[in-house]
């Protein structure tokens, strides 16, 4: 593999949604995101933007129908969920959803270590929420899994 830019890790995910603009206020304002830029047309269209989650950026950008880029409000959802560990999931969560994210699955304990709750941002993106609780090894999840299937 290549080498990786200064400030980014391997994997970046970049979401296309409609409204950017307000997508970033709401990533700041729900989920503490600090915007690092964007490029914005005379129309404010938003064509580029970056934001950073802890120590994690994302890319966003308006929705550009000429280039193939979606959000999932054009394409009827979508089968992706961003992944988001944060120290408190139930402060968290309950201020994103109070920020206008909806519950898809409410803050629980799981048998893999995490607390864990499931939330649809108003621009159609999955995220799942999460604190580690407890370091499970691969073995013991396998086993706490095969126990509640049975």
């Amino acid at each position: 593999m290549g080498t990786t830019a200064p400030g980014y890790h391997t994997l970046t995910p970049y979401l296309i949604v409609r409204d950017a603009a307000a997508a970033i206020d709401f990533y700041t304002r729900a989920f503490g995101a600090r915007e690092l830029f964007r490029l914005a047309d005379p129309a404010s269209k938003v064509g580029h933007a970056e934001l950073a989650i802890g120590d994690s950026r994302f890319m966003l950008a308006d929705e550009f129908p000429d280039f193939g880029a979606l959000g999932p409000g054009s394409i009827g959802g979508t089968p992706v969920c961003l992944h988001l560990y944060v120290a408190d999931v139930d402060t968290f969560f309950a201020g994103a959803v109070a920020s206008g994210a909806t519950e898809l699955r409410p803050v629980q304990d799981q048998f893999y270590g995490d607390r864990v709750g499931m939330l649809v941002d108003p621009y159609g993106h999955k995220w799942s929420i999460a604190t580690q609780k407890e370091v499970v090894t691969p073995e013991e999840m396998q086993r706490r899994w095969s126990a509640t299937a049975a």
